[in-house]
């Protein structure tokens, strides 16, 4: 594959906002598929933030001028796959970066946010399944690392060298793509920091939601231990729903359905700062309906549908499982489904009976485990912008032909990039078994571990974690 080539910068508007910020709001343009440059560009979003600083008029001058050394760039990557960069002026990121001499950029992936987001219409519009698939293999995050570097060239090649390398700052997923990253660009690098994102880089599929499913058995625990009165909720609900057996559903109001599938799927939660009480209050209004009406209401309803927006982020239900198909030849299979076999007791509502419309949920007495960060086909059924990308799903479930490696372990043995990582011990997204076989990894990585904190942490408690990350960077061990 040809080297990367500087995007095309295709606008640039600044504002000054409240608190001092400039916001520079920034579409450039890359190559859809690099390995065929050809074939067309997409575009590409991303916000730099910088202080804006104030001059007296004959007093003083800006403090930019052309032979002065530029701030250098920290990257912030989102987690996901499949969600856009923040509103740059509400993350905890902002101030801390700034404060320590960065400027910030933060970057919608390809597929997300502004950045050629993908929709129905669009991947449809590919052609064939054959072609949607091929389509959608291009937002992996081997073509996410290159829109980057191809970023990085368009704003710092006017650069003194010492200059042009930026800084990674990755959560969750976006720590994945930190390691791609190093993996394959490791020179365009200054540092890395990472929260929550030390990717499984040497287990299969199967094995990584092996792994999880014991975290979120452990945080099921956790929620029944605080809120023992939903155990008896969650059963009225989910016998509620068994009036509307199969992939049909209890219809929602913004067209999709609500099975036990999709009402158990809400235990995605349960990995946040937060998330016990967030379920507990929905079901709180859940079951309040029931009491009260007979049956839930368009409200709740609607508070459900916004609880795990799939519909509006296609590329997390479509590539999820492809973020651990690591190279050529490796399939996921839906391997959140699979591996739920080992587990029935906890989740019979996912093994296959005899007549999936006709499985009830069990008598009181028995507790209903709530799933987590997985993605199960079925689920494409429920929700009404997925539905016409279940046979691509199904197709890229067992697609093997990945048209390259997501890292490269040697370089990553010989790393030369500092690397600063916080990793969770009850992380319910990462396991931290598979966390600590990376770090083993990676050569020169610096990890503060702690089972305080949860997979949110950076925005739920962003003083602590950042402050953890800075003293990795900063204090030397004598």
């Amino acid at each position: 594959m040809e080297p990367v080539q500087p995007a095309r910068l295709v606008s640039s508007r600044s504002h000054i906002h409240s608190g001092g910020f400039q916001v520079t709001e920034l579409f450039f343009e890359v190559p859809k598929n690099y390995a065929h440059p050809r074939d067309g560009t997409i575009r590409l979003f991303a916000r730099s933030i910088t202080r804006h600083e104030k001059t007296i008029p004959g007093l003083s001058k800006p403090a930019a001028a052309a032979d002065e050394p530029r701030k250098p760039y920290m990257v912030y990557l989102e987690g996901g796959p499949g969600f856009g960069g923040p509103e740059p002026r509400g993350h905890p990121l902002s101030n801390r970066a700034l404060d320590a001499g960065y400027n910030v950029l933060y970057v919608d992936y390809r597929g997300t946010g502004m950045s050629n987001p993908l929709h129905t219409d669009l991947i449809l519009n590919q052609g064939d399944v054959h072609h949607q698939v091929e389509y959608l293999k291009l937002f992996r995050a081997d073509s996410i690392v290159r829109d980057l570097e191809a970023i990085r060239l368009c704003l710092t090649n006017s650069w003194e060298p010492a200059y042009q390398p930026w800084s990674l700052f990755g959560q969750s997923f976006g720590g994945f793509v930190c390691l791609t990253y190093l993996s394959k660009h490791p020179h365009s690098l200054r540092e890395v920091f990472m929260t929550g994102g030390l990717a499984p880089v040497k287990r299969h599929p199967i094995q990584v939601y092996s792994a999880l499913y014991h975290k979120v058995i452990d945080r099921n625990n956790a929620y029944y231990a605080k809120y023992p009165e939903d155990e008896p909720s969650v059963l009225k609900i989910a016998h509620h729903l068994s009036q509307h057996p199969g992939s049909s559903g209890l219809p929602l109001p913004g067209g999709g359905t609500l099975t036990l599938t999709r009402f158990l799927a809400l235990g995605i939660a349960f990995g946040s700062h937060g998330g016990l009480d967030a379920v507990h209050n929905l079901i709180l209004k859940l079951v309040s309906d029931l009491d009260q009406f007979g049956y839930l209401t368009t409200p709740t309803l609607m508070a459900v549908e916004r609880e795990v927006p799939l519909d509006s982020n296609p590329i997390y239900a479509i590539l999820h499982e492809s973020i651990y198909c690591l190279s050529t030849g490796i399939v996921s299979n839906w391997a959140a489904l699979r591996a739920a076999s080992k587990f029935d007791h906890q989740f019979p509502h996912l093994a296959p009976p005899p007549d999936p419309a006709r499985w009830t949920p069990p008598n009181h007495g028995k507790r209903l485990y709530f799933t987590g960060e997985m993605i199960f086909p079925q689920l494409f059924d429920t929700y009404p912008t997925l539905r016409p990308l279940k046979p691509a799903a199904e197709a890229l479930a067992t697609h093997a032909e990945w048209a390259e490696d997501l890292y490269d372990e040697e370089q990553l043995r010989r790393n030369q990039v500092p690397v600063y990582a916080v990793s969770y011990i009850d992380d319910m997204y990462v396991d931290i078994e598979a966390a600590r076989e990376t770090a083993a990894l990676v050569r020169g990585i610096k990890v503060h571990e702690t089972n305080q904190l949860h997979h949110n942490a950076l925005r739920a408690k962003g003083d602590e974690v950042l402050g953890m990350l800075f003293r990795l960077r900063d204090d030397t061990l004598d």
